[in-house]
């Protein structure tokens, strides 16, 4: 597999999984059932006024994480040293820019509004609130499109405390950041996990993140059924809670996107955020190509989503 297609599967994979789970995002589980049936929602879908395939505020954050990484790369290659989060920064105050369209108001977090609403951005240093919510983690898979190990841990941290200022709200960030970069690299799902591990543990509060991570791991080895463990783990509404429903996801369907990103999508919990995430990790690992083309061909903004991950593989893969 190339790595321009381990590109485009975490592009494509975390918008189609966010767009899977957004018509159901604020619906407990029984509910989506008793709309779509006992196996849940597991095709695209149309949502309120908007075509099947359309994507929530996680994937726009996502690509405009992408943007801000492209933006920093040709001013430091054009003006030298750059700051890089600072770029990314106002990449999210162009996206928070859009929020007054109507047609681009998708269920944005709270947090990401106020802290962007805020003029400031958060720094480690200076965090802005103590929110652990998912809106950091959510829209940091790219950053392992263009970073490796500790670094793309560091710069996922730095991306996501920029709104984010609950060490469970911006580690688990970094942790998804790097274990993306060692997917790229090859490196298998299990061994992505433990070298991620280690470099969270060199980050003060990561005890609860560890444990989610942990916990994941536990349950999608001893064949806990789907709703039971996703219920364990945690609805996904918090930074920790959704990095670890992700990574059970992938982890009890490791060859298999489309089920991945439909376990993501179906519980009672934040599951266009979870589904996506599942959809970043499995599409790294299998590539656009195991991505149903049927769900290719209708997801929203097609096109940019390819020409982004295209040139973030010439500078970066």
């Amino acid at each position: 597999m190339s790595v321009l297609e381990k590109f485009r599967g975490c592009l494509l994979g975390l918008a189609i999984g966010d767009a899977l789970g957004a018509p159901v995002e604020f619906e407990q589980l029984t509910g989506i059932r008793a709309r779509f049936g006992r196996a849940g929602i597991t095709d695209l879908v149309p949502w309120h006024s908007l075509p099947a395939g359309s994507y929530t505020d996680d994937t726009q954050m996502a690509l405009a994480t992408v943007r801000g990484m492209l933006a920093a790369h040709e001013r430091g290659r054009t003006k030298g040293i750059v700051h890089g989060p600072s770029m990314v920064y106002r990449a999210y105050l162009d996206w928070l820019a859009t929020q007054d369209d109507p047609t681009q108001r998708r269920a944005p977090g709270n947090t990401c509004l106020s802290a962007l609403r805020s003029g400031k951005m958060g720094t480690l240093d200076a965090p802005l609130n103590y929110s652990k919510g998912c809106g950091g983690v959510m829209r940091t898979a790219p950053v392992g499109l263009a970073f490796r190990g500790t670094e793309a841990f560091r710069q996922g941290v730095e991306y996501a405390v920029i709104t984010h200022g609950h060490p469970s709200g911006y580690l688990s960030a970094g942790f998804m950041a790097e274990l993306i970069g060692h997917l790229v690299d090859g490196t298998s799902l299990d061994d992505g996990l433990d070298q991620s591990s280690e470099t969270l543990r060199i980050y003060a509060g990561y005890e609860d993140t560890l444990e989610k991570i942990t916990q994941a791991r536990v349950l999608a080895g001893n064949r806990t059924d789907l709703e039971t463990a996703i219920r364990e783990i945690g609805e996904g509404w918090v930074g920790d809670e959704a990095l670890g429903v992700a990574i059970f996801c992938a982890l009890r369907f490791p060859d298999d996107y489309r089920a991945a990103v439909i376990a993501g999508a179906n519980h009672d919990g934040d599951v266009d955020s979870t589904a996506s995430m599942a959809g970043a990790i499995l599409g790294t690992m299998l590539g656009a190509e195991a991505i149903p083309a049927e769900w290719i061909a209708k997801i929203e903004n097609r096109q940019e989503i390819e020409s982004l991950a295209a040139r973030m593989h010439e500078i970066w893969g």
